[in-house]
């Protein structure tokens, strides 16, 4: 549906009042424009009242009927706030309506990951079916089909809900009850029906907690969760979460939106406003997310005076596992065990228990004081995925799916993911090493990074320095948000960004300028034409062949054909490290739907690599090069000038390609080949963003191949600069965070250089990678060379190449095909020289 007919639609704009332009793309019809006008209100479950639907649609119960049927087919979430019309006038309850769902999918015998993640989690809350039931079920329906008595499968599905949990502050409604219903009722449950029908909806807390459970389960009543303007929520780690699929329908997208967007110091209708959206749509969010377990209302819910004596003993669902205080019980940076922070605020983060609540509230959760904003480090999926694997710790895979579905961890809940953290092991077998290593140094982070004191100097006299408060943000999830509402939640919750590195190539990192990041500046220094634009101003590289897609090779071109290990690249996706032997078939297959980077890794074998770590200290810029002091290489020394390293954090990778000196040190090929590959990995692991490529130049029998460790400063090669705190290594991440602190990168100075030169770093580079873009000029038929279409924009809004770049000796320059005579291309994009 066109997004300008949406947007009138929206703002109840009947067709007379339509613009000119609206009109003509509906063909002016104004039938069409009747149809798209239930077809938005049913997909959006709108209400009939009130809306542009109750002009189009007479029948009013009709219309429910077709939202209704609509919804199911598609497996949306039951409307809630659509309660009033659905219990008391359709009479569907949400557990008859999940009932027929699953009824549905199981008679279609569909997999339970048909269900997308919102409604499952509510299936698995009102009928107790997860993953393992549904299996179950569907097992014995299946063999019951092998015998005379068949079962269908509302037969197996249960009769009545299971118990669920039920907050005080939450609101009883009457349904649709008759006469019959009435008699077969308590007195208990006559005198509350009663009660709700003489003085309206009560609150459930107020009522017998077992008498509100008996009228819930057979759909006399139903339940409200009230949400107001002013209602602050906060988000344990999930539990209870069903990650099956995403679907894309207009609930579930503000769910997931709202979820990374919210805190707990930020109203509902500061929140509505952040995001310019509804407020009725953000309150219709915040009370599912209440409802399902996944946040806790904040602040007095409901006064001990008004609580029935029977919900003393009612069972919790929204409690948090941890007591531990914030501000409070911080892990110190150096040893890492609980230490008591002066100046901090007393928070209480549990909702407790009934019975030891004998004060202001039965859920009562503070706002914590202290400064009201936040440094925020920015991760990728890569991480979640590392910490879900492996079984880290017996609790850590609930952090870390709330890590991915929620997209954030706030500083309230990071105590107890410290906790989990801390007892994941330092030493583990193969790949799985991996995965603890990056545990282990998130760890390292999050203690540098969260409230310390050194990285906040600048706090004024009236405020005392006890650091800042951190959380962890889901770069995917940020980028959900459309940017100028990005823009806007990062502005109003955080002082300063740090991004992990290096991040995936497969997702665009986050452009900001204030708050300020440490971190790639724009899209651009993430991506391959920031590793062309580093060999093109400092003239050292490895040797790099840029091809653009719909290229097709015949020969391995004659730079690559001295190496034993190439560094393929495909655009969007983290680099492998591939034998030259069976590469061809490889690169071919790549070509046709994707730019692909080839580059030198390493002559015998895999390339050496070392990570620098920068900003550099004075010491690092003094005396000759050596492997241990790489830092004045001549590459580097020109680097300094062009971009900015002062105030920025990260490392630079150089790459050593001929390692034939460590091959006769060993005199093994496999031995020596597992050395120098090390952290390596062509499935595109973390490890291998840093990896770097490096051409010999032709010199490579000149090597002094008798050093036990290469130190000849021309053997080594820039092969990437990474901006961030660097996961993959926990010394390398010591180093940087040491760094951090002793060049004050987070003064108020320092940060307003890194805004001014982030943006000349900027400029720079989308210039540079404009001059390579030009594809004014017609393709030359007799350089064998053809002109395509033009190349499409790349997913993550980096343009892709449209001619193909070669870096060889020190230059980067246009490569048309036609030289060297070994390599034949057709179907290429060409462009003027550059």
């Amino acid at each position: 549906m066109n997004t300008d007919v949406e947007f009138h639609i929206r703002q109840n704009y009947p067709w007379n009042k339509l613009p000119a332009n609206v009109k003509q793309s509906l063909g002016n019809s104004q039938r069409e424009y009747d149809k798209h006008v239930l077809l938005y209100s049913i997909r959006n479950q709108l209400r009939f009242r009130n809306n542009l639907v109750r002009h189009v649609k007479k029948d009013e119960r009709k219309y429910y009927e077709e939202l209704l049927k609509y919804s199911r087919e598609h497996l949306m979430l039951y409307p809630y706030h659509l309660s009033d019309i659905m219990v008391k006038g359709l009479r569907v309850t949400p557990f008859s309506y999940y009932i027929s769902i699953m009824e549905d999918i199981m008679n279609c015998e569909k997999s339970y990951d048909s269900l997308p993640n919102f409604t499952a989690a509510d299936c698995l809350r009102l009928l107790g079916i997860g993953r393992n039931q549904y299996i179950d079920l569907m097992n014995q329906c299946r063999s019951s089909k092998k015998f005379f008595r068949r079962k269908s499968a509302r037969d197996l599905l249960p009769a009545k809900p299971v118990e669920i949990s039920v907050e005080p502050w939450w609101v009883a409604q009457t349904g649709y009850i008759t006469e019959d219903d009435i008699r077969i009722c308590s007195p208990a449950e006559k005198r509350a029906i009663d009660k709700m029908i003489d003085s309206g909806p009560q609150l459930a807390g107020s009522m017998e907690y077992n008498v509100v459970l008996s009228l819930y389960n057979r759909g006399y009543i139903y339940l409200d969760v009230p949400i107001s303007d002013d209602s602050c929520i906060s988000v344990p780690p999930l539990e209870g979460f069903v990650m099956n699929r995403v679907q894309g329908d207009y609930f579930e997208t503000l769910l997931y939106k709202i979820f990374v967007s919210i805190d707990e110091q930020t109203t509902v209708s500061e929140l509505a406003n952040v995001l310019e959206i509804d407020l009725g749509l953000v309150k219709n969010a915040v009370s599912m997310y209440c409802r399902l377990g996944f946040a806790i209302k904040k602040g007095q819910v409901i006064s001990p005076d008004q609580l029935h004596p029977s919900w003393k003993s009612a069972p919790s669902v929204n409690r948090l596992k941890s007591t531990m205080d914030p501000q409070k019980m911080l892990l110190s940076w150096e040893g890492g065990s609980p230490v008591m922070e002066a100046g901090s605020s007393a928070t209480d983060t549990d909702t407790t228990s009934l019975e030891d609540q004998d004060t202001a509230s039965v859920s009562s959760l503070s706002i914590p004081a202290g400064p009201t904003k936040r440094i925020a480090f920015l991760f990728d999926s890569t991480l979640t995925a590392f910490l879900m694997m492996g079984n880290l710790s017996p609790n850590l895979k609930s952090h870390a799916v709330t890590m991915f579905e929620v997209g954030k961890l706030s500083d309230e809940t990071l105590d107890s993911f410290l906790m989990e953290l801390e007892k994941v092991e330092s030493t583990a077998e193969g790949e799985a090493q991996r995965y603890f290593d990056h545990a282990l140094t998130l760890r390292n982070t999050i203690l540098f990074l969260r409230y310390n004191k050194e990285l906040t100097p600048d706090q004024g006299p009236d405020i005392p320095n006890i650091g800042l408060p951190l959380d962890l943000l889901r770069c995917e999830s940020l980028l959900g948000l459309d940017p100028a509402t990005c823009s806007r939640v990062l502005n109003k919750n955080y002082k300063l960004l740090v991004s992990m590195a290096p991040l995936s190539n497969e997702i665009r990192p986050i452009s900001s300028c204030t708050p300020q990041h440490i971190g790639p500046a724009i899209p651009e220094v993430s991506s391959i034409w920031f590793k062309l634009y580093l060999y093109h101003v400092t003239g050292h590289g490895p040797p790099s062949l840029l091809l653009s897609k719909g290229s097709r090779l015949r020969k391995l071109p004659e730079i690559f054909q001295a190496y034993d290990r190439l560094l393929i690249t495909s655009w969007g996706h983290d680099p492998g490290v591939v034998p030259t032997s069976n590469v061809l078939t490889m690169l071919n297959d790549a070509l046709t739907h994707s730019a692909v980077l080839i580059q030198g890794h390493g002559m015998h074998g895999h390339g050496e690599m070392v990570h620098i770590p920068f900003p550099f200290d004075e010491e690092d810029l003094k005396g000759e090069f050596s492997y241990t002091n790489m830092c004045v290489h001549k590459a580097l020394k020109i680097l300094r000038d062009k971009v900015d390293l002062k105030h920025q954090c990260g490392y630079i990778t150089m790459l050593n390609c001929n390692n034939r000196h460590r091959r006769r040190a060993s005199d093994a090929d496999v031995g020596g080949d597992s050395e120098l590959g090390a952290g390596f990995d062509a499935n595109g692991s973390n490890e291998s963003f840093e990896l770097v490529a490096e051409e010999n130049n032709g010199d490579g029998g000149k090597r002094h191949g008798t050093e036990g460790v290469s130190s000849v400063e021309d053997e080594w090669v820039p092969l990437e600069l990474c901006f961030g705190m660097p996961l993959f290594s926990s010394e390398l991440n010591r180093k940087v965070c040491q760094r951090i602190v002793s060049h004050k990168l987070c003064s108020k100075d320092s940060l307003q250089e890194l805004l001014h030169s982030s943006r000349k770093l900027a400029l720079k580079v989308l210039s540079f990678v404009q001059s390579f873009q030009d594809c004014s000029q017609p393709a030359d038929p007799d350089s064998g060379v053809s002109g395509p279409l033009s190349q499409p924009p790349a997913e993550s809004g980096v343009p892709l190449p449209a001619l193909n770049l070669l870096f060889k000796d020190g230059q980067l320059k246009e490569w048309s095909g036609r030289a060297p005579p070994s390599l034949h291309i057709s179907t290429v994009q060409r462009d003027q020289p550059t």
